[in-house]
């Protein structure tokens, strides 16, 4: 087996700012965590330019009728496999539009699979079983910015014409080469060397907050700043869902939790139907014309 080359990789350079880490007061190793974690921000500020074009085609991806599909090991996969599970409650899709997908499968997401990570294979035997199509937009995600799994679904996906981006945290990464849309974040070595869950999980997950939420809004998921396809799925989500009634439409407690009842539950019908006088049959012609956005019925 030939030797894998990490020493060009910034997530597995020692950070001289940690040395002697293990001598540190928990004071001090909070204070500094802290710091270098401040850094994680700044690093993905500098590829806003790089994220932007990945959340324009995922939008369009949507309209489409296509899905976001996220693939990746270990940590990295694990976080797509988050981002995807929260966008069910957050924004009422169904969980088949944002999958999440890690290498080794759900086991993987408690313990570590041993191989998976390394099989080109695999990444597309995983992409085939979801019937991928040219609609879809595949996000491949490596700290590393090598992972063979993530490669083998790129490859696969462009092959068929699914567009593909990439979240890695190294410069210049192998997984680029194999992306319509590479981002590449650079937040410097970790904290605790080579423990890629830290800063470079914490930038993936930023970039992965802004796809699936900013694209969410390109498709009318959110009226002004609300979340107005939540998913009242228990007692919080019910109390909040009338909150955001109240918020969009100024409407006292009673009267939100009137027209929620009357919508069945569906946040965005009672504000439609609050804003514009109409019936539910009515809201929901408007709601269908407007393509989902409440500013369109308005």
């Amino acid at each position: 087996m030939s030797k894998i080359n990490l020493e060009n990789l910034t997530t597995e350079r020692r950070n001289q700012e940690t040395f002697g880490l293990d001598e540190m007061s928990v004071t001090q190793a909070v204070e500094l965590m802290n710091r270098e974690d401040q850094k994680v921000a700044e690093a993905v500020a500098k590829e806003l330019g790089s994220i932007e074009p990945v959340i324009a085609h995922t939008i369009d991806s949507f309209k489409k009728g296509g899905r976001l599909i996220y693939m990746g090991a270990g940590t990295s996969g694990r976080l797509g496999v988050l981002d995807a599970a929260e966008c069910v409650p957050t924004f009422g899709v169904e969980p088949e539009m944002v999958i999440g997908l890690i290498a080794g499968g759900e086991a993987a997401m408690t313990v570590a699979v041993e191989g998976a990570e390394d099989s080109f294979e695999l990444g597309e035997e995983d992409l085939i079983h979801l019937n991928l199509t040219k609609n879809d937009m595949v996000i491949g995600i490596a700290a590393s910015g090598r992972t063979p799994y993530v490669i083998g679904g790129l490859d696969y996906a462009r092959s068929i014409g699914a567009l593909t981006a990439t979240i890695s945290c190294n410069k210049n990464a192998e997984i680029s080469k194999h992306a319509d849309f590479p981002i590449e974040v650079d937040a410097g070595p970790e904290f605790l060397t080579g423990s890629t869950r830290l800063k470079s999980g914490t930038a993936q997950k930023l970039i992965l907050n802004m796809i699936s939420t900013i694209s969410m809004i390109g498709i009318g998921k959110v009226f002004n700043n609300l979340m107005v396809d939540v998913k009242p799925t228990n007692e919080k989500l019910v109390e909040r869902s009338k909150r955001i009634i109240m918020q969009a439409t100024e409407v006292d407690y009673e009267t939100a939790e009137r027209y929620f009842n009357e919508a069945e539950q569906n946040v965005k019908l009672a504000i439609v139907m609050i804003l514009t006088n109409s019936d539910k049959e009515t809201a929901q012609d408007k709601l269908v014309e407007a393509n989902g956005f409440v500013k369109g019925t308005l």
